[in-house]
C-alpha cells in the first residue's frame, strides 16, 4: 500500500490541480466500495450442509457468475457512460444490499415458503440461481469509470503507468475485503462441523446460529459505508464530476 500511494503521488504531479483532486476522490470511493466484507465461508457452509447444494451445483453458480460478468459489462454500458463514478456507486452499494435479502431470507427459511407455493418450483436452488444472476454483472463495473477517466486524461505517455498504480491501489480493497471479513467473522462466529477422520469423533459442531446477523450486518455495511463516503467526498475538494 505504501509503495503504491508513493507511486500515485509521483503519477498525480502530471495532472493539473483540479483533476488531481478528482482522481483521488474517485480512487478513494472505489476502494472503499470494494473494501466492504463478505460473509465469509459460512454462507457457503450453510448452503451445503442445510441447503444441500451440492460440488455440482456450487460449479453451475460459479460458471453463471463468470459469464453474466462478462455479459455484464456490456450491458451496463450506458449506466457507466451517463452517471458519474458517486452516482454509480451510490446504485451499486444500494443494489448489493438488496441482492443479500435472498440469502437472508433463505437462512431464515423463505425458500421453503416459496417452494410450497409453487409446487417446489421456486426453492433454494432457483433462488440462488437468481441472485447469482442478478448480482455477477455487478462486480467491475465501478472500475470502468476509472479506468475511463485515465484514458481520456492521463498524459499520453504515462497512460499505461496510470493504468496499472491506480488499479493496482483499487484491487488492494480486495485485500481490505477479506480483513474486514476475517474481523466481522470473529464478531458473528459460525462454525461448521468438523469430524476426525481416524476417530470419527466430533472436534467442531456445527453452529449457524449467527448466521442471519452476519448476514445483516454485512447488508448494512454494504449500503451504508459507501455512501457515506461519497456523501463525504462530494461534499469535499475531491468532489467527482456528475
Amino acid at each position: 500500500m505504501a509503495i503504491i500511494i508513493y507511486l500515485m503521488g509521483q503519477l498525480l504531479g502530471y495532472l493539473s490541480h483540479e483533476k488531481r483532486l478528482m482522481i483521488v476522490g474517485t480512487a478513494i470511493a472505489i476502494f472503499v466500495f470494494r473494501a466492504v466484507p463478505s460473509p465469509g465461508p459460512g454462507l457457503t457452509w450453510f448452503e451445503i450442509d442445510v441447503l444441500l447444494f451440492d460440488e455440482q451445483f456450487l460449479s453451475i453458480l460459479a460458471a453463471i457468475s463468470s459469464a453474466l460478468t462478462l455479459l455484464g459489462i456490456i450491458l451496463l454500458r450506458p449506466l457507466v457512460a451517463h452517471y458519474s463514478i458517486a452516482k454509480i456507486i451510490v446504485i451499486l452499494s444500494l443494489v448489493g444490499g438488496v441482492l443479500f435479502l435472498p440469502s437472508i431470507g433463505m437462512y431464515y427459511g423463505i425458500h421453503q415458503w416459496t417452494a410450497s407455493l409453487t409446487g417446489g418450483l421456486i426453492d433454494a436452488r432457483f433462488i440462488a440461481i437468481l441472485n447469482t444472476a442478478l448480482e455477477s454483472p455487478l462486480g467491475q463495473i465501478s472500475m470502468i469509470p476509472l479506468l475511463a477517466w485515465i484514458a481520456k486524461n492521463a498524459p499520453i505517455e504515462l497512460k499505461a503507468t496510470f493504468f496499472a498504480v491506480f488499479a493496482s491501489f483499487t484491487n488492494l480493497a480486495l485485500s481490505a475485503s477479506a480483513l474486514a471479513t476475517k474481523y466481522i467473522n470473529q464478531i458473528f462466529e459460525v462454525s461448521r462441523e468438523i469430524v476426525d477422520q481416524q476417530t470419527q469423533q466430533v472436534t467442531s459442531s456445527a453452529d449457524y446460529s449467527e448466521l442471519g446477523l452476519l448476514l445483516i450486518a454485512v447488508a448494512l455495511i454494504t449500503v451504508v459505508v459507501p455512501i457515506a463516503v461519497v456523501g463525504l467526498i462530494q461534499r469535499s475538494p475531491l468532489k467527482s464530476s456528475d
